[in-house]
């Protein structure tokens, strides 16, 4: 017999509003409460998503991936627009996987669509190492 317990962090929510919203794991706050080391990146989903444009007219959204810095891997992924539960299964497989950032680089997204979202995070991610506040 497999006994298995569930894993709470990584239950996907999905709010079918206008805009959608999703989200899976840890807000930045409540990771940063329960101790880890925090970088949280935001994209504008319609101004960087080639495939948002794609998606709909006029695309407006925002995603949030909240990333443990020491560990290298995602804690939480929230994102707002049209569409946004699709995109959140693949978030809810790197949160509950624990995949490394590095790791989710070699997932290449279809390019035009609006999977491309986790391109231009991890691009955000990267870059955010780099620039001078």
């Amino acid at each position: 017999m497999h006994a298995t317990t569930a894993d709470h962090h990584a239950v996907p929510q999905a709010f079918f509003t206008d805009p959608e919203a999703a989200a899976v794991g840890l807000t930045a706050d409540q990771a940063a409460q329960a101790g880890h080391r925090i970088k949280a990146i935001d994209v504008e989903i319609g101004d960087v998503v080639m495939g948002a444009k794609l998606f709909a007219d006029g695309y407006t959204g925002r995603a949030r991936m909240v990333v443990d810095v020491d560990r290298g891997h995602l804690l939480g992924v929230t994102m707002v627009g049209p569409g946004a539960a699709e995109l959140l299964h693949s978030a809810t497989v790197a949160v509950a996987g624990q995949v490394p950032i590095d790791r989710l680089w070699h997932a290449v997204p279809c390019f035009p669509t609006i999977s491309e979202l986790w391109l231009r995070l991890l691009e955000s991610y990267r870059d955010s190492f780099y620039l001078l506040v």
